[in-house]
């Protein structure tokens, strides 16, 4: 077995979800972290105790530490983009989290210079084709055994814009666009983009009255694709947990249902019967596993051996935009297209 080389990392943020990030760096087995810079000091203290990463004092000096090939981003989003152009013009990868950006603006300047440094930049999405739930329903679309596809409802919620008070970033319309949209629905854009292809078009309404924020409490959307096909995605910050996906097809339904973060994850699949009525449903087993790592895999390999990182600047750029055509339809009161890159 080829020994593999390791991929030499800097991190900026290395808390909170930056933490969890980490992990999954250990837990691939393909990263060595060099270096790490955060505004807390004690992140910093265990990140060091945990990865062996020296503290920096700040993002410059990170992105100056000799050796290091990439820099992983695990910051807020409105930050992501000048972080990213900053380390991309010192001709360093980018591993980001998502969502990749907070404007319309940053997306062109992200590509512009993803394209003249040709260096890699991967997002912290989930990697769809080693996720088993994901691969089971795609298998299932691809074989045509759901029939012609209806619609789908998409729903992503908990209540953690009850939190937010007045002043935090989150509560902010110009650096958390179409509020729960924005923090969560747009994962749900990058699965449905997995599954369906291109989204062309969506009308949205939004309601800003349940909570403080000046941000979208509520956020209903209709979304159309290039196949024709339509359906809704709908995203509330202000109420408990519930993430769960529904596909109508004219020979069986699917309805995957993610339980509490760690609880695990539940596809059932109700066939079409002859009396219209009572049609059981039956849990689907997953044959695959996931690859929690699948996208940290994906960066790696494709610095090392070329090719395009799954999920991509591309895909990343996908999924905002989205959410930043929601956020114009719902002000606008009418459909608004989402241009192709």
């Amino acid at each position: 077995m080829t020994t593999k080389t390791k991929l030499r990392v800097g991190q900026l943020g290395v808390g909170g979800f930056g933490a969890t990030r980490r992990a999954r760096i250990r837990q691939s087995g393909l990263f060595e972290l060099v270096a790490a810079y955060d505004l807390n000091a004690e992140a910093l203290k265990k990140c060091q105790a945990e990865d062996g990463a020296k503290p920096v004092s700040s993002y410059e000096e990170l992105l100056a530490t000799p050796g290091i090939e990439a820099v992983v981003i695990s910051t807020g989003a409105k930050f992501h983009a000048e972080q990213m152009l900053r380390a991309m013009a010192r001709g360093l990868h980018v591993f980001v989290e998502k969502p990749l950006c907070a404007a319309p603006a940053e997306i062109e300047a992200l590509i512009a210079a993803q394209k003249k440094t040709g260096l890699v930049v991967g997002v912290g999405h989930a990697d769809h084709s080693r996720k088993a739930d994901s691969v089971t329903i795609r298998r299932l679309l691809d074989t045509g055994a759901l029939g012609k596809i209806a619609t789908f409802e998409f729903t992503t919620a908990h209540s953690g814009g009850l939190a937010i008070k007045p002043g935090d970033w989150r509560g902010d319309p110009e650096k958390n666009p179409g509020g729960m949209l924005f923090q969560c629905g747009v994962h749900a854009v990058h699965e449905l983009l997995f599954y369906f292809g291109p989204i062309t078009e969506v009308f949205s309404m939004m309601r800003y009255d349940v909570h403080t924020t000046l941000t979208a409490d509520v956020a209903i959307c209709h979304l159309k694709f290039a196949s024709g096909l339509i359906g809704s995605l709908n995203a509330y910050h202000v109420t408990p947990y519930r993430h769960a996906l529904n596909i109508f097809g004219t020979e069986m339904n699917l309805y995957r249902e993610e339980l509490y973060f760690d609880e695990g994850t539940k596809l059932w699949r109700q066939r079409r019967g002859s009396n219209m009525r009572k049609e059981a449903k039956e849990l689907v087993t997953m044959e695959e596993t996931t690859d929690e790592c699948g996208n940290l895999r994906s960066f790696y390999r494709v610095i090392r051996e070329g090719g395009t990182p799954y999920p991509s600047l591309l895909d990343g750029a996908r999924a905002v935009q989205v959410v930043f055509a929601a956020e114009e339809s719902a002000k606008a009161g009418r459909p608004v297209p989402v241009a192709e890159l």
